[in-house]
């Protein structure tokens, strides 16, 4: 199948240059996967042997709808009580090793590719049984209730299971991975994996409502940012405020895969300081 990058940590020799690619702006933010070091690791309560990389969090001119961690757990490592906050939804992308995870009382088996989607509310905790490290994204949201419309059920699946589905007219170069029926108006975010073949591309400046995390998985491409054309690569990050015009073209050698995350399925929120109830 294919693979899923994992960063590793460690620190840049002294001699090394520090200009790199890093890019934050009103618009969007693009963290390669070099920003990954040591020193910008961050540790959670009530995780053990557990450190992680918070790629994206709400905050003013950044990511409003989400946050974004890539969680490395060491062999013995893990939770109990993982969430603090009961209106959050998680959703889990291992990206290497395993884990155990237990939602309401029942265990899943995580491998890499593992995909788990965790209500809001629900008790859960995961826990690191192997000889390596678990390595996998989390992203949470805080779950927006729909009158009429019930609460997502837990789900657990496997990319390496689901068979993509194409785009229209693209005869299979650009594809979708989907855990979640895009009818299921119970859910308010999609988390997918999109995958292009050499010489895909996404035709247009997409420029719509949704906010968009992009964690590249596997290969390279060059991706249209706003107004700038960045060449990205495994391991790197892309938020996307809504409406920043997008587009990409994944050159080759090999398949581009992203992790992609989305808002969906809800009005668009008027209330704030100049609209209060």
């Amino acid at each position: 199948m294919t693979g899923y990058f994992a960063p590793k940590g460690g620190l840049p020799p002294q001699t090394q240059l520090m200009t790199g690619r890093a890019v934050f702006t009103d618009a969007y933010a693009f963290i390669p996967q070099g920003v990954f070091s040591d020193i910008v690791t961050s540790f959670l309560p009530g995780w053990e042997k557990t450190r992680l990389w918070i790629i994206a969090r709400p905050m003013t001119g950044f990511s409003e709808t989400f946050s974004q961690y890539v969680m490395e757990v060491a062999p013995g490592g893990g939770s109990d009580l993982p969430e603090n906050d009961d209106a959050v939804q998680s959703v889990l992308f291992m990206t290497e090793g395993g884990a155990d995870l237990t939602v309401e009382g029942k265990s899943y088996a995580l491998t890499s590719g593992s995909y788990a989607y965790i209500p809001a509310g629900s008790k859960w905790a995961l826990h690191n049984t192997g000889a390596g490290n678990a390595c996998f994204h989390w992203i949470r949201k805080i779950y927006e209730p729909a009158p009429g419309v019930d609460r997502p059920d837990v789900l657990v699946l496997n990319d390496k299971d689901i068979t993509p589905t194409p785009m229209p007219d693209t005869n299979g170069a650009w594809a979708t991975t989907r855990f979640v029926d895009p009818n299921d108006l119970r859910h308010d975010m999609h988390v997918t994996v999109v995958t292009f073949q050499p010489g895909g591309v996404i035709p247009f400046e997409e420029t719509h409502v949704m906010e968009h995390g992009l964690y590249v998985l596997e290969g390279k491409a060059v991706y249209k940012l706003n107004q700038d054309w960045v060449e990205v690569e495994e391991g790197d990050f892309m938020w996307l405020r809504a409406f920043c015009p997008q587009a990409c073209y994944a050159a080759g050698p090999g398949p581009f895969r992203y992790l992609l995350y989305k808002d969906v399925n809800r009005h668009a929120n008027l209330r704030g300081p100049l609209n209060p109830r």
